[in-house]
């Protein structure tokens, strides 16, 4: 696969993953390999309940707890759905949310340069 292939398998899988987990998918999402790096762009993913608690310091904090705590409780679901894609071992996983502009992003660190391997 070319490094574009694989970028948009682990979009569709990570928008899986977040039905599965999270009860809906993002309206849109990108993925970016750098290197040893996966970076997950998820645009429109809040639910209109949190959009309407975001309007808030508290709820904005509320928000961002929960989808911490969800995130780290499906660790574990992200990982593999990588996997199932391309041949990798996870070292590390990060994640932040932004309830101004409704976006998530997701950084996944791994034990290889993916680039390197794909042109190899």
């Amino acid at each position: 696969m070319t490094k574009g292939q694989i970028e948009s398998k682990i979009s569709e899988a990570i928008s899986k993953f977040e039905i599965e987990q999270m009860g809906r998918g993002p309206e849109k999402i990108r993925t970016i390999i750098f290197q040893d790096m996966i970076m997950i762009r998820l645009k429109g993913f809040l639910s209109p309940s949190e959009k309407n608690l975001a309007q808030s310091r508290d709820g904005i904090e509320l928000i961002k707890k929960l989808r911490t705590a969800l995130f780290e409780n499906a660790r574990e679901g992200l990982e593999n759905a990588i996997r199932s894609v391309i041949d990798v071992n996870v070292i590390s996983t990060h994640s932040d949310v932004s309830t101004k502009t409704g976006e998530k992003i997701i950084v996944v660190i791994v034990d290889e340069n993916i680039e390197k391997v794909i042109d190899e």
